[in-house]
């Protein structure tokens, strides 16, 4: 696999050539400082750790700044450790959007937006009551019965109940690059991608 440490910035569309528009997501990705290589031999298993985005010194630990200098690059914001990586590179080296090609299928690890604690008509589609005679009152959006009285005598686990929504880890599968913009250090790809304009994502291929 390969992999680099991104940001969303936002969603735009373009028209392709042959005149349909295409909804797509600009990531700004890379460049990327290697700052360790595992390998067999020493760790166990074969990765890349890959540093994205730069901070004040002060911010960081003094291991933090070790770890870095090692790598002779300045302290980072965000660390991500990619296995098994199918490009080989040295300590201190970068990465950078020329590991991808327009046209390439990625899958984009995100944090969802969140959304607080919702009630189950938005956190799992009910569609309530439905009726607003009859003697009902204020129950539109309600869960209605969650578990039975004498048997089982309890709510069965799992049960879709109003609850904490958003902040999950998400993978999006079968995302395709659509243009790339190497100057900028910007992608495109089609489709939506989890997260807020500015959090970090990860696109793996």
């Amino acid at each position: 696999m390969k992999g680099i440490i991104g940001k969303k910035i936002g969603m735009t569309s373009i028209f392709q050539a042959d005149g349909k528009q295409t909804a797509c997501t600009i990531i700004e990705a890379g460049p990327n400082t290697v700052t360790q290589v595992k390998t067999q031999e020493t760790d166990g298993y074969t990765a890349l750790q890959l540093a994205f985005g730069d901070k004040k010194d002060k911010h960081a630990t003094k291991a933090e700044l070790n770890h870095y200098a090692k790598a002779q690059t300045s302290a980072k914001k965000f660390v991500k450790e990619f296995r098994n990586y199918s490009i080989e590179k040295q300590l201190g080296e970068t990465v950078t959007l020329d590991i991808f090609s327009e046209g390439d299928e990625v899958e984009i690890v995100g944090t969802t937006k969140g959304k607080g604690f919702q009630g189950v008509v938005k956190r799992h589609g009910f569609s309530g009551v439905g009726e607003a005679s009859h003697g009902q009152h204020d129950r539109q959006r309600a869960p209605g019965s969650i578990g039975g009285s004498s048997y089982p005598s309890r709510v069965f686990k799992g049960m879709r109940m109003a609850g904490r929504m958003g902040g999950d880890r998400v993978k999006m599968k079968g995302l395709k690059v659509v243009k790339i913009f190497p100057e900028k250090n910007y992608i495109l790809v089609t489709g939506s991608v989890p997260g807020h304009n500015g959090s970090i994502v990860l696109i793996q291929k």
